[in-house]
Order: C-alpha cells, then structure tokens, then sequence
C-alpha cells in the first residue's frame, strides 16, 4: 500500500482552503494547517475548526511568511509550494489600494520562494470574491 503524503496548508480555514484541507483529510492524507491563533478563536471560523478537528487535521500556529520559506527551504523535502494569490496573477494585475499593497506582498512572497528554489506552482484562477451581508 502506498503511503499518503503529509500535507501543510497555510491559510487553510479561508473561502477556498477550508474545502481543499477537508477534502485532503477525507482522502487519508495527514494533513496539518498553519493558522493564526486568533483564527483559532474566531467565532466566525468556529464551524470550520471544529470540522477539521473531527476530520484529525493538526493545527499549527502560523509565523512570518519569511521564516516559513526559509523553514521549507532548510527543510529540503518540501515537493510543491502552492502560495495563495487571491485568484489573480499578482505579477499583472492592476490594482488600486488597498488591494495594490496585498497584491504587492504576494509579489514579494512569490520573488522569496523563486530566489530560494523552493518548488512552487502559482495557482491563477481569476479574481473570486466572497461578500456577506448583515441585515
């Protein structure tokens, strides 16, 4: 039997993550999230959390994006880097703040992982929005 690979999703409990961990964890995958800890505690986020604890996922306290590229690189055994992009390719799109700015650190995380020769796929699927409404 093949084993699964160990998976780490940073940002994991987001609009699009929280169903990729599910579905990593439901696959047989030991998966792990890095999360900020007030994310832990959100109660809008409580439904999500509580999920992936039933489905086995670790929770792992997120740090600096610095120091997890650098962790992945000392690591050596890290086989594909996935970092989040908002949807947009944040190399050509043309924004105004606030969203130059966010899109401008996307940036910067992509140039850190190319200048380490971390491997990385960035995953353009065109801009996606989530809005709620309080009435």
């Amino acid at each position: 039997m093949a084993t699964k690979s160990k998976i780490l999703f940073i940002g994991g409990t987001g609009y699009i993550g929280k169903f990729i961990v599910e579905a990593s964890a439901k696959a047989g995958h030991p998966t792990s999230v890095l999360v900020r800890d007030s994310t832990l505690s959100n109660p809008g986020k409580s439904n999500v959390i509580d999920n992936f604890k039933n489905l086995g996922v670790n929770f792992l306290i997120l740090v600096e994006q610095d120091r997890i590229i650098a962790a992945i690189k000392e690591a050596g055994n890290v086989k594909r880097f996935f970092p989040s992009e908002f949807g947009n390719d944040v190399d050509r799109v043309h924004a105004v703040e606030p969203a130059k700015s966010a899109f401008a650190t996307k940036a910067n995380i992509r140039r850190a992982i190319e200048a380490q020769g971390i491997p990385f796929t960035y995953v353009s699927s065109n801009f996606f929005l989530a809005i709620s409404f309080l009435l």
